[in-house]
């Protein structure tokens, strides 16, 4: 059983949104703690009407600990895994560090929530540009087997941190005045302009990002056959990843068919009406924990292709939501 629970990284961005939802999806628990660095420790949190006091992370930080949820950076994952695993706690790590593990299920528990059941101590969360995109194939790989997939990317600032964010506001406002504004988190200005790169070169000039939606996609399917072309793209926008995304499959899918899947899949909902100008856009999808697909179309250039439009908010349902419904799979599945 897991009853109690603790979250890692709990005064960060991600990890405010994480007790949001343990408490507004009221996850049960027995005992819950929240643990954040050293600079957080000692910090006073309310959760359930309740105050706790932060606790600064260290290996003693989990005792009596069932389940984790960790949002941290990679460096701070690797340390506090074998802590955790050492308390006899399982871990659901959002950070890259152990998504491509060979031993470490990658779960999106829409896609594939039987892989949460085959773990050594730590599941993994995966990016949150590949997250939505294959909470959007699923219903579609199922009904006609996905071959490949050609998707681009327009992912907000929030997804760089909250660095990202203040470059944003602080750089817009500079250039609207005319000013110089020296950017922290982006290497190119973010106003009013498209960077063409997320992460560094990684494999034959895509970068980490886009080569994260590659091997994650086939491990998370369990098909390395499945091919990706990804480019990522870098948007002026404060929140919500968009995805343009293209799918070939075996069997031929209509628009009609493939509408009907997505409504069927959860997780995702349609909006779209191009006549009435009705489709997701970041400013409509943004605090929602839903998949949002729109402009729903057939190739025209090949003869079993399907393209749509995607949106969802990376902090939520990228990152924040999927470590929490992982969460509530495995408690599911112990009371099972």
């Amino acid at each position: 059983m897991y009853e109690n629970i603790a979250l890692v990284g709990a005064t960060g961005a991600v990890g405010t949104i994480v007790r949001q939802l343990l408490e507004e999806r009221d996850v049960p628990f027995k005992s819950i703690r929240f643990i954040a660095s050293k600079r957080s420790a000692g910090t006073k949190l309310t959760f359930k009407g309740e105050e706790y006091t932060v606790v600064e992370l260290g290996p003693d930080a989990f005792d009596g600990m069932d389940l984790i949820i960790a949002s941290t950076p990679d460096e701070v994952a690797a340390e506090l895994v074998p802590w955790a695993k050492a308390a006899g706690a399982v871990v659901v790590d959002e950070s890259g560090f152990h998504r491509m593990l060979p031993n470490v299920p990658l779960v999106v528990p829409e896609v594939n929530p039987e892989a949460a059941k085959d773990h050594d101590g730590v599941i993994a969360s995966p990016n949150c540009s590949t997250t939505q995109m294959v909470v959007a194939m699923k219903p579609l790989h199922d009904a006609a087997r996905i071959k490949r997939v050609v998707v681009s990317t327009y992912q907000a600032t929030s997804g760089a941190g909250l660095a990202g964010n203040v470059d944003l506001q602080e750089g817009t406002k500079a250039a609207v005045q005319g000013e110089d504004y020296e950017y922290k988190a982006f290497s190119h200005p973010i106003a009013f302009n498209l960077i063409p790169q997320i992460g560094s070169r990684k494999h034959e000039g895509y970068t980490s990002e886009e080569m994260k939606m590659v091997w994650e996609t086939q491990k998370i399917f369990g098909d390395e056959s499945i091919q990706v072309c990804p480019t990522a793209i870098r948007v002026p926008v404060a929140n919500c990843h968009s995805e343009s995304i293209l799918v070939e499959t075996e069997e031929k899918l209509t628009v009609e068919q493939a509408r009907a899947l997505f409504e069927a899949q959860d997780g995702i909902t349609v909006v779209d009406d191009l006549d009435n100008g009705i489709y997701p856009m970041p400013n409509n999808s943004t605090g929602s924990d839903e998949v949002f697909i729109g402009r729903i179309r057939e190739d025209l250039s090949s003869p079993n292709g399907i393209t749509f439009w995607c949106v969802s908010d990376n902090l939520r349902k990228g990152a924040a939501t999927n470590a929490v419904q992982i969460a509530e799979l495995l408690i599911q599945q112990s009371a099972g």
